[in-house]
């Protein structure tokens, strides 16, 4: 080499101080090797503190863990308490940048590194970073301490404010550190991270434009945010690959090359047409590995690899298009702790796919988190198994004003940026109740400015008339438009123990039987089985019939209230809340196969099925109703073969048979098309006496693993000669852990709900316990026993987990499979239209002519009303063409408390005259014979009557919900030969 090359070599290597190195990042699992003290102690954050005598834990743990569903959530434990951790860094990292990232705290925590104080995080939701680099020891031992608060009434120490979303009605309160904790390594010139909270960074965004679903084509965006903390500037490339589901690598392609200045932080892009790509939807997690590396002198220095999917979105006309097909929502308004009994929030990964992978199970598509954004864990594990999200930032049940409003609008923004690059989150909620059209357009702008590209909707609940949200819908009220997707927050509110079958069986539990509700009836809130079913198939009936394909206005569907029964505010006898369609073990219910029936297609009925509720064994004096819900147009039930007639069909999919005698044997439900042809039929059988018990293990596919947080659930079946469930049993059930492994229980109906306990009774002849995992390997063994049945064993081994110095490569989430159940998005269209409706061009009415328009504007907060007189009490609509008008859709105002006498005419003629319903929104005149016209009048033909229907529905008797329903009418109860029409539909049904 000559001198003069050499001296090149010499410059470059100054200017290039990173070229000579391969990548440069290391991510560490930083969860294990924690310290617990519950309580404040003084000197806590000092490296020389002695902590040899507090608690040893793996995180996530939080540190009243105990409680969860222990104790009401009012009563949860909130405290101080600390958290420390010794550790050593790797000899590669001497050099480097070093962060931290917490996935979140609650409330608040003050972090230590080696006795300095090197931040604050009080939103308790969020993820938050910390920059170790200036106060690491590289060559020694290093301290990390936490100081948490989870005091309900958390105030923020700059400005005193309470934070809306630490509330105790909703917000389970888990604290300490729930949530995993990550550590990186990575060069002096770095991609950032997506934590914003104290870094202030935004990380890596992979999205896609010009999607061609038909063809499989999209343009591939991948952009980071580079930062440059050497002394010199440097000159880089930017290089991304991407990787198929199966590792297969599909495409590079590089951005421009770009110099990077000392200390610069900076956007580096790059794009490059895809095809044969396979598209994220519902039910199929179809993932990509994006690799964005920095290339300095065609070497690696830095590569990030971000987990993402690909899929079309549009929003608008009232409906929800995925992949170019339209989707009805059907799912369920869960809270985001997601909790287990026992260990609160704080689960392996596998029991978030299991938990979130029943909701492919039963047809369902949508988890609307509630309140506050879910972790990080929920979100991914919602991208493998197919369940689209919509997610808040953090609120309560109202808008908010001042520093309040501007924490919404931060956390907000640090969801966003965190959560970006996950394919299942279709919707950004930015309240829980409406928000102004100001604080809309804010919430607009954070989005556009953080996820302009991400294909994604941000609205609020409510948001019925302002035109800027992007989605809308109230918490329970249907509600209908033809411009952005009305969606219904949380709707069917009812409650009840799966202990509970009927009134005719073990424990014979009268419907609605419970205690008052803060001196009401609260019948809604103990529910037995059979009649809860009904309630969801009820309330279903309310948003299916309003589906796309049925006119212009349409409901896009909706959020049940809470999938699995939670640790919050309920009304019933327990001290949680049993809302949910399977138990806190995630065992189902009866309304679990109920939706599963109704469920299973985008928009129409796709796939035919039928589930008889409850169960047949009974004794012979009884004689019940039986409820059948199916899919079919006609349900015929036998027992022992014998036929015992057809059904009568209410609420589209439900079949009642109202006095079935029991007879040992086997119960049979056949569905039929209108030909009587067969479409799917169910059975239940007559389960002999219990004999011995069954248990399953169900843990990780990869198995169970000794990392102190791994589980594993016993399920515990009591059955009989033939392995069948006894349906009846209540067998108190014994346990016997022995091994390296922690007793995390089950739950049952009592005061303390048995969390913890080794012995429990099982409930319908079924329960689930939880075994944690030590830091040991080794055989674990469960022994069962229950009085008069033989006792069972099961035994497994914990796997070895490598932890040096603190610091571990085991990733809990790496391998868990995808699930692929539903196939890619179907091209078929997902509904036919069965009716139309015939537009208004003209309306006279009796009284407050101005006003007349407001009753089909689309606006669900406007209305016309006449004067409280009975001859103006009318109005007539003069249609765009004449029509067989078959069903007048009709949304009066005080729908759920009043009932209005109504004549209608088409023309001269009388073709419709009754009361109406009650209801939550709508209502139906469906007219036998129609008359061609091109002229409809309404007229109130009495006084009307009130009185609530729904009474027992506790939270829509809110301020808020009040004005929504009756609009805050002065005298308006008393008003009763008033005629109040928010929204009229003229609806022709089509031949099929």
């Amino acid at each position: 080499m000559n001198r003069q090359n050499l001296l090149i070599l010499l410059c470059m290597l100054l200017l290039f101080p990173v070229s000579g190195q391969s990548n440069n990042r290391e991510k560490y699992n930083f969860n294990p090797g924690w310290l617990l003290y519950i309580g404040d102690t003084p000197g806590a954050e000092r490296t020389d503190f002695s902590d040899e005598n507090w608690k040893k834990i793996t995180l996530p743990r939080a540190f009243n863990e105990d409680e969860a569903f222990k104790v009401h959530i009012w009563g949860m434990t909130d405290t101080i308490a600390w958290y420390r951790k010794h550790f050593r860094l790797p000899k590669t990292a001497k050099g480097k940048k070093v962060f931290i990232e917490f996935e979140g705290v609650r409330q608040a925590a003050d972090f230590y590194l080696n006795g300095k104080h090197i931040g604050l995080h009080e939103n308790g939701v969020m993820a938050v970073g910390f920059d170790l680099t200036p106060f690491l020891n590289f060559g020694g031992e290093n301290v990390i301490a936490l100081r948490t608060d989870n005091d309900w009434r958390y105030k923020e120490r700059s400005t005193g404010s309470l934070f809306q979303w630490n509330d105790r009605n909703f917000n389970a309160n888990y604290g300490g550190v729930p949530k995993n904790v990550w550590l990186h390594i990575t060069d002096k010139l770095y991609q950032t991270l997506p934590l914003y909270s104290n870094l202030q960074t935004t990380g890596t965004y992979i999205y896609a434009s010009d999607i061609k679903v038909k063809t499989r084509e999209a343009v591939v965006h991948a952009e980071s945010q580079v930062r440059n903390e050497y002394g010199k500037s440097v000159h880089v490339d930017y290089e991304v690959s991407i990787y198929d589901y199966d590792g297969k690598r599909v495409s590079t392609f590089r951005g421009q090359p770009t110099t990077v200045q000392s200390g610069e932080t900076v956007v580096l892009k790059a794009s490059a047409p895809l095809k044969d790509l396979h598209f994220w939807s519902w039910g199929y997690g179809y993932l990509y590995d994006v690799k964005t590396t920095l290339l300095v002198n065609g070497r690696s220095v830095d590569e990030v690899v971000t987990r993402t999917g690909f899929r079309k979105t549009r929003f608008g006309e009232g409906k929800v298009w995925l992949n170019d097909r339209v989707l009805q929502l059907k799912g369920y308004a869960q809270r985001s702790s997601n909790e287990w009994p026992g260990v609160g929030m704080s689960v392996p990964p596998w029991m978030s796919d299991y938990s979130n992978g029943l909701m492919i199970e039963h047809n369902a598509n949508l988890f609307r988190w509630m309140h506050v954004t879910p972790w990080k864990q929920d979100v991914e594990s919602c991208d493998r198994v197919g369940v689209i999200q919509m997610l808040p930032a953090g609120d309560a049940e109202k808008d908010a004003t001042g520093r309040r409003w501007e924490q919404r609008k931060e956390l907000m923004r640090d969801v966003i940026i965190y959560m970006r690059n996950n394919p299942s989150i279709l919707f950004y909620e930015s309240g829980n109740e409406s928000i102004s059209r100001e604080h809309m357009v804010e919430m607009i702008a954070i989005r556009d400015q953080y996820d302009p590209y991400g294909g994604r909707a941000i609205g609020s609940r409510e948001m019925l008339d302002i035109r800027e949200a992007e989605y809308g819908g109230e918490m329970l009220y249907v509600n209908k438009s033809e411009h952005h997707p009305m969606i219904q927050t949380e709707y069917c509110r009812d409650e009840g123990l799966r202990k509970y079958w009927d009134e005719y069986s073990y424990p014979f539990h009268k419907q609605g039987d419970g205690p008052l509700h803060k001196g009401q009836d609260a019948g809604a809130y103990n529910q037995n089985q059979d009649r809860l079913a009904v309630e969801f198939v009820r309330r279903w009936y309310d948003l299916w019939r309003e589906r796309p394909g049925t006119g212009r206005r349409v409901n896009s569907g909706g959020a049940k209230i809470v999938f699995s029964d939670t640790q919050t505010y309920g009304r019933g006898a327990e001290n949680y809340r049993r809302s949910g369609v399977v138990d806190p073990l995630r065992i189902p219910k009866d309304g679990f196969f109920a939706h599963k029936v109704m469920w299973d297609g985008w928009v129409d009925v796709e796939n035919y099925h039928t589930h008889i509720i409850g169960h047949w064994n009974y004794t012979p004096d009884v004689r019940k109703p039986v409820y059948v819900v199916s899919s079919g147009d006609a349900v015929e039930l036998f027992v022992n073969g014998k036929s015992k007639g057809f059904g009568r069909q209410d609420y589209r999919f439900l079949f009642t048979f109202d006095s079935v005698q029991w007879e040992k044997g086997t119960i049979e439900a056949i569905s039929y098309d209108e030909q009587h042809k067969e479409l799917s039929r169910h059975s239940l059988q007559t389960v002999g006496e219990p004999e011995r018990l069954k248990l399953t293990l169900m843990h990780s596919p990869q198995g169970v693993f000794a990392d102190g947080a791994d589980i594993a659930m016993v399920q515990v079946e009591v059955v009989d000669g033939n392995g069948e469930r006894c349906p009846l049993a209540n067998h108190k059930i014994k346990f016997d852990l022995q091994g390296p492994a922690e007793w995390r229980g089950g739950i049952a109906q009592a005061a303390d709900n048995y969390v913890l306990a080794k012995e429990l009774p099982v409930e319908c002849g079924i329960t689930r316990v939880m075994i944690r995992s030590t830091t040991q390997p080794g055989n674990v063994v469960l022994k069962v026993a229950a009085e008069g049945l033989a006792s069972e064993e099961i035994a497994f081994s914990t796997q070895p987990v490598e932890v040096k110095n603190g610091l571990s490569t085991f990733f809990p989430s790496v391998g868990l499979p995808s699930r692929f159940d539903r196939g890619e998005t179907p091209s078929s269209p997902s509904y036919k239209e069965t009716k139309v409706d015939v537009r208004v061009a003209d309306v006279t009415a009796g009284t407050n002519q101005r006003d007349a328009g407001k009753s089909f504007d689309d606006n669900e907060l406007s209305e016309w009303k006449n004067d409280g007189r009975l001859n103006t009490a009318w109005i007539t609509y003069k249609l765009e063409r004449r029509a067989e008008i078959d069903d007048i859709c009709i949304k009066l105002t005080g729908w759920r408390q009043r009932s209005y006498p109504l004549e209608v005419y088409a023309g001269e003629h009388l073709i419709w005259s009754g009361n109406t319903e009650k209801s939550l929104g709508y209502v139906h005149l469906m007219i036998d014979r129609p008359v061609r016209s091109d002229e409809i009048t309404i007229r109130l033909k009495g006084a009307t009557q009130d009185s609530d229907a729904f009474g027992q529905i506790i939270e829509v008797v809110e301020p808020k919900a009040g004005e929504l329903d009756l609009f805050k009418a002065e005298g308006g109860k008393k008003v009763h030969n008033e005629l109040r029409i928010v929204e009229v539909e003229f609806l022709e049904t089509l031949n099929q």
